[in-house]
């Protein structure tokens, strides 16, 4: 199986684009994707998408993004997996290089959340969760479902809600300084802990912004990477994983047994181990389940992740900052585009281009979960040799 180089990525701004619609943003990200491309690329080198949306796409998902970008003889796939729906189109595109199926390929992910009210995106939770609709009728919406977890690992573990306001203010500063950014403000530990509560133990600092935006990478195997650039980012290892989505089957609930599988498949088709790691982007859809990750990705002994938070481990500058992008908590989270964007960042950061430029940073790691917590997705990447 050949290699495969992520050679381009590109990315809009997280933010409310009330003015523009998906169309619109596609073209965009796409744009600034192709023109990171050092030696340059023609849109008839490409020989397939992968396309990540969850929400409303004003039509056929495939259609859409043909016509947005004209590529209209352009083979294209919709990918859906809950919030790893980025990270898993990275992870089919590899498979489709990797192969020989193709040797260019683009990965794209888009989302408008700003255009559907909250009780809307509420709503739609009953028809999604099926046999499980009474978790809807009880009030088990994500932010409810995560808490049960993290309130439970509160419980059973030394962390604190204050460990969590600390994560949250390192992603607000490290948004803070990134222009894509939708949070662009630093917060401190008290406004944190004291804000209003969305749904026990998270705060309104907790939890991540609606967002619309989009996100696209350029993907080539190894046969034609000299082609396009001198400088590329090596795809080490994807894993996805799965768990159940029913609360009454989950026998501990300070785990993300989705995440354990993904990292575990990563790591193995890599050939690496989570010490390996430089920097990494990890799900924080809210901030307990960016500490909880720590652990179920192999950063941390279980229940010692508090201790990463307290030493700054995590923070720029530490040994393993995690979030330099701001995380979903400051850079925002349109699904369909979220795991796309860690890539576009660690893109930056392997390449030495970031804004929060990790210093020596030569190992990657991306990491969704979503579902609720009944999916995951992680992606490896290294940088330049």
């Amino acid at each position: 199986m050949r290699r495969v180089a992520i050679v381009g990525a590109g990315m809009t701004a997280f933010a409310e684009h009330f003015a523009l619609g998906i169309k619109d943003l596609l073209p965009m990200a796409f744009a600034e994707c192709a023109a990171s491309v050092d030696k340059g690329i023609r849109t008839s080198d490409l020989g397939a998408a992968w396309f990540g949306a969850l929400g409303a796409t004003d039509g056929f998902p495939a259609g859409v993004l043909a016509d947005a970008l004209g590529l209209h003889g352009l083979p294209v796939t919709h990918i859906e997996n809950s919030c790893a729906t980025g990270n898993d189109a990275v992870r089919n595109a590899l498979f489709a290089l990797s192969s020989g199926a193709v040797d260019v390929a683009l990965v794209i992910g888009a989302d408008k959340l700003r255009e559907n009210a909250q009780k809307d995106l509420l709503g739609t939770w009953e028809p999604v969760a099926g046999d499980r609709a009474w978790d809807h009728q009880l009030g088990l919406f994500p932010h409810a479902g995560f808490a049960l977890h993290v309130n439970r690992y509160l419980y059973e573990s030394p962390a604190t809600r204050e460990h969590m306001a600390m994560i949250a203010v390192k992603n607000h500063r490290n948004g803070a300084a990134n222009p894509k950014a939708r949070l662009r403000f630093e917060i401190t530990v008290d406004q944190a802990l004291s804000a209003p509560i969305v749904a026990d133990p998270f705060g309104v600092y907790d939890c991540v912004p609606q967002s619309d935006g989009a996100a696209a990478l350029i993907l080539v195997a190894e046969d034609v990477v000299d082609r396009y650039t001198d400088r590329p980012v090596w795809v080490r290892g994807v894993g996805l994983g799965l768990d159940t989505v029913m609360h009454q089957h989950k026998r501990d609930m300070t785990t993300f047994p989705a995440t354990v599988r993904a990292a575990r498949a990563a790591f193995a088709m890599a050939g690496l181990a989570p010490a390996d790691v430089d920097v990494a982007e990890v799900h924080d859809y809210f901030t307990g389940i960016e500490l909880m990750s720590y652990e179920d990705l192999g950063f941390a002994e279980r229940f010692e992740a508090h201790k990463l938070v307290e030493a700054g481990v995590t923070a720029l500058g530490g040994a393993l900052p995690v979030n330099p992008s701001g995380g979903l908590k400051a850079k925002g989270h349109p699904p369909g585009a979220t795991g796309v964007a860690q890539c576009v960042e660690l893109f930056e950061q392997l390449r030495g281009d970031a804004v929060n430029q990790v210093d020596g940073a030569r190992i990657g790691l991306a990491h969704n979960l979503g579902g609720p917590t009944a999916v995951a997705a992680v992606t490896i990447l290294e940088g330049p040799a």
